[in-house]
């Protein structure tokens, strides 16, 4: 993908204008209100969360169970998350979008107790349970000023984050969250060395380099799903190491459980954008999708002319 400017995408748009290649990105294809009509994200947040709790059980020496792309389907990955016996430990779970629900099926299938905020932030559990939350939970106004969602979205640098009171009290941070230009970190580096910080692994599923999520220092691979980060260093190191977070960071998830997503994103996309081929694009899905044409940026991607070109 190319339309957040990835720098490490560059060169594959380059050489798509360059090779007059009509290009679509799936991420962009959405209804007429702008949401997306087909996406794998389900399916990243049930691996991602499957593989978090992997790495917990690796991190913490409790337990092994395979990785995600060796067992057949989701039912297989809550079939074998219920042969393993988690101590009383929080969960922490952002987003509410595709995403963070798909990991909420993981949780859920599980068996886990999810609790309010409240509870989670002041309760002690003789089980382990976990939270899932959103934007107005982990961020605030800076004016103190309790407004609706909306207001969030429309003016993030009024806000700033409010997550540290979460990162205190959890064990494993699932991030599923959609994360937009202009809003808080969620934490930083500074953050993670203070003696409250108490998350001792991220399944950073949304996988913003060097960004929210201060741990995510790159993106891992299904073959080697897990590095360690070094609070005072600042850097990678193992993830076995004392005192490091386990960070699971792939960016290809859905790739673990291909028979689900590729049916779910099949049916979708039979559903949605196939027709738009055979009905003069009546509802522009394709319109908007299209990222090049004739060897230029269309008009909705003009704004990538800069990154093309090596300017920023």
């Amino acid at each position: 993908h190319t339309i957040k400017k990835q720098p490490y995408n560059r060169k594959l748009l380059q050489a798509v204008l360059q090779k007059n290649i009509e290009l679509y990105d799936h991420e962009v294809i959405t209804n007429e209100k702008g949401i997306r009509l087909v996406a794998f994200g389900r399916y990243a947040g049930i691996v991602g969360a499957y593989n978090g709790i992997r790495a917990y059980g690796l991190k913490s020496k409790s337990f092994e169970i395979p990785k995600a792309e060796g067992l057949k389907d989701q039912q297989e990955l809550i079939r074998t998350l219920r042969t393993v016996s988690l101590p009383p430990i929080k969960i922490l779970l952002t987003g509410k979008g595709r995403v963070g629900n798909g990991a909420k099926e993981i949780l859920d299938g599980m068996q886990l107790k999810e609790v309010s905020v409240e509870d989670y932030l002041h309760m002690s559990f003789q089980e382990p349970v976990y939270c899932q939350i959103d934007v107005l939970d982990y961020n605030r106004r800076k004016d103190g000023q309790d407004l609706p969602m909306q207001d969030f979205f429309d003016h993030p640098e009024e806000y700033e984050s409010d997550f540290m009171r979460f990162a205190s009290v959890s064990d494993i941070y699932i991030a599923g969250h959609f994360y937009g230009d202009g809003a808080p970190f969620l934490f930083t580096r500074s953050d993670v060395k203070q003696k409250e910080f108490k998350i001792q692994v991220v399944a950073d599923i949304s996988c913003d380099i060097d960004g929210p999520v201060a741990t995510t220092l790159r993106a891992s691979t299904i073959a080697d799903p897990i590095y360690g980060y070094d609070p005072e260093k600042e850097a990678e190191t193992s993830y076995t190491q004392e005192g490091t977070i386990a960070v699971m960071a792939v960016d290809n998830l859905p790739a673990e459980l291909p028979r689900d997503a590729s049916e779910g994103f099949g049916d979708t996309f039979v559903d949605h954008v196939i027709p738009a081929f055979f009905n003069a694009d009546n509802r522009g899905i394709l319109d908007r999708a299209r990222m090049t044409r004739n060897g230029k940026l269309t008009p909705n991607y003009a704004y990538l002319q800069d990154y093309v070109d090596g300017k920023e």
